[in-house]
């Protein structure tokens, strides 16, 4: 109901179902492909190939790796057709392995992996939950540490998460203006059949340039 009521802007609105192996899902399923508004469904515990159901119900999908099998069949995922993004459950996950889930919560190698497998796609990658609500600086400091690791987002599950959220992942002014003299001097640059330039004393070539477009691409969703 308030799908329908609530004034969403410009927002993608996404919709998690019930896992795929339960009957719910498939309730979850027929009410979401009548309703317009949801352009988008995160499938929880994703173990296989979604392409069908990106066919079956024209929406895009982001995939939750959070078993061990998830793990394995990740770039099967990832490739799925219709996948625009995928994040992870780390609780779930270190259950499914038998671990701990404060190692989990705290693994590398995880947080790589799935960023690694996501680029390597040219799929977003979108960061895990962070549990504890009372610890904000907390929140901030995986936000940074998630940003820097290439992830373009991060899940939240309260509202006092979402503007320290929007905060990390947005282009700062000096992004902002440091990505539109790139542009520029690139493009001039490229015009004079130069491939690489020299901006503030700091060697800037085409990878500089996809960073920058990068940049004001997101300033502009």
């Amino acid at each position: 109901k308030l799908i329908k009521e609530l004034d969403w802007g410009k927002r993608e609105l996404c919709v998690r179902i019930n896992s795929l192996q339960l009957s719910e899902s498939f309730k979850d399923l027929a009410t979401i492909s009548k309703e317009e508004k949801i352009t988008c469904i995160v499938v929880p515990k994703t173990e296989n190939d979604l392409s069908f159901l990106f066919k079956a119900t024209g929406k895009t999908l982001i995939p939750l790796i959070e078993t061990a099998k998830g793990i394995a069949k990740i770039e099967d995922i990832v490739r799925s057709e219709g996948v625009e993004a995928i994040s992870y459950g780390i609780a779930d996950l270190s259950l499914s392995l038998g671990g701990d889930f404060t190692f989990y919560e705290k693994n590398e190698f995880i947080k790589t992996y799935i960023v690694n497998i996501a680029k390597a796609y040219d799929v977003d990658a979108i960061d895990k939950v962070y549990f504890d609500l009372k610890n904000q600086e907390g929140f901030r400091k995986e936000c940074e540490e998630a940003r820097k690791l290439g992830y373009v987002g991060k899940q939240v599950i309260h509202p006092s998460q979402v503007e320290i959220a929007n905060q990390v992942f947005s282009p700062s002014k000096e992004e902002i203006e440091w990505a539109r003299r790139v542009i520029e001097a690139y493009e001039k640059a490229k015009k004079e059949g130069r491939g690489a330039i020299r901006l503030d004393d700091k060697l800037v070539d085409y990878v500089h340039y996809k960073i920058a477009k990068r940049i004001i691409e997101f300033q502009n969703l």
